[in-house]
């Protein structure tokens, strides 16, 4: 299994990543032992999709990445970032 994963970090961003081993990469990104995410902990697993494909996990990551990407997090997670709103 693959999986494409969000979280969202203390300073309010998204962190968009790809693994084949989620609760090892959480992990991880909590002990700050990931670079990119090491000075935004903790991070909340706030989305995650899953596939067989190595591959198409990988072009999904791209995806979620672009602008297009991100408009489709903020529709998919709407009533997530609402609740951040109150």
């Amino acid at each position: 299994m693959f999986y494409v994963y969000i979280l969202s970090a203390k300073d309010g961003n998204l962190y968009i990543g790809f693994t084949e081993d989620l609760k090892k990469r959480l992990l991880k990104h909590n002990a700050g032992k990931v670079f990119s995410t090491k000075s935004r902990i903790p991070l909340k697993l706030i989305y995650c999709e899953v596939g067989l494909n190595k591959l198409d996990a990988k072009q999904r990551e791209r995806y979620l990445k672009t602008g297009v990407g991100k408009r489709f997090i903020k529709y998919r997670l709407k009533n997530y970032f609402k609740g951040l709103e109150q």
